[in-house]
């Protein structure tokens, strides 16, 4: 796992006490302290599986010695029915853990399985597959990196990254010829820019400056066709706005070098997996 454990253990940590105040009311009162029990993680359906450690670690962070038995791995796919793993241990822990362990591993797949469908579609071309800044506040960190296990790549994690000049930093700068000279002049060595365009007209004045990376925005597959054409491989060419499953091939034909969505991530579908107690 390529997670911050720190990061990933905080989250677990906030997790649980936003879903156990002070005691579970139900578990409590009605499992003996000592009562030792196992429970399957089981998929039921067809995907991407992302987030496995992330739910042992909810288990291990209720119960130090829990034990656990994993058959599956991030980025392994997985058919309706499989198992993916075992935990076993005190029956309180794992009814404790149940809802964030499965709220994570079944966001967290459902994020790669959405990204690995996208690289699916746009197989044979020369598009990448990126995801955006558009994620649940706290999460990035774990949504990035499932978008990583469905096949795509990460665009700019935040806003120290990239120099990313979008409409309103253009209007508010000044043009985009003036934007982009104020942005040389301080920007350091290593910093790329890149900058958003709404037309074509837009388009060949951003490639006189000279940016990095060109963000063709709503822009029609005619019109990117065109782009590409204007930008003879000068800068990479991004294209993002409202694609969907039934666009993202005709749009990655047109030779654009990155499709980025922010469906990947902030609209995502949770994937289904479940967890029952075994016995």
């Amino acid at each position: 796992m390529t997670l911050n454990k720190f990061y990933v253990d905080r989250l677990i940590e906030n997790a649980l006490l936003e879903d156990i105040n002070y005691l579970d009311a139900a578990t409590d009162y009605l499992i003996d302290e000592q009562q030792e029990g196992q429970a399957q993680f089981i998929s039921k359906a067809d995907g991407v599986l992302c987030g496995i450690e992330l739910a042992m670690r909810v288990f291990e962070l209720l119960q130090p010695d829990i034990k656990a038995e994993v058959f599956k791995k991030d980025g392994d796919l997985l058919k309706k029915g499989d198992i993916i793993a075992t935990v076993s241990g005190k029956t309180r822990s794992i009814l404790k853990g149940e809802r964030t362990a499965l709220n994570l591993i079944q966001h967290m797949s459902g994020v790669a399985t959405a990204t690995s469908e996208a690289v699916r579609l746009v197989e044979g071309t020369n598009a990448s597959i990126a995801d955006t800044r558009k994620t649940l506040p706290g999460l990035r960190p774990i949504e990035k990196y499932a978008v990583t296990v469905g096949g795509g790549k990460n665009h700019r994690y935040n806003l120290s990254d990239c120099a990313m000049l979008k409409d309103n930093h253009v209007d508010a700068g000044g043009g985009i010829t003036n934007a982009v000279k104020k942005l040389r002049e301080k920007l350091g060595h290593t910093v790329k820019i890149e900058l958003e365009v709404r037309s074509l007209d837009e388009l060949r004045e951003a490639l006189e400056t000279g940016a990095d990376i060109i963000m063709l925005d709503n822009m029609s597959c005619d019109e990117m066709r065109e782009a590409v054409k204007l930008n003879a491989g000068k800068a990479k060419l991004e294209a993002s706005g409202n694609i969907t499953a039934e666009t993202i091939r005709a749009v990655a034909e047109t030779g654009v070098d990155i499709i980025s969505m922010g469906a990947l991530t902030h609209s995502v579908k949770a994937f289904d997996i479940s967890l029952k107690i075994v016995g």
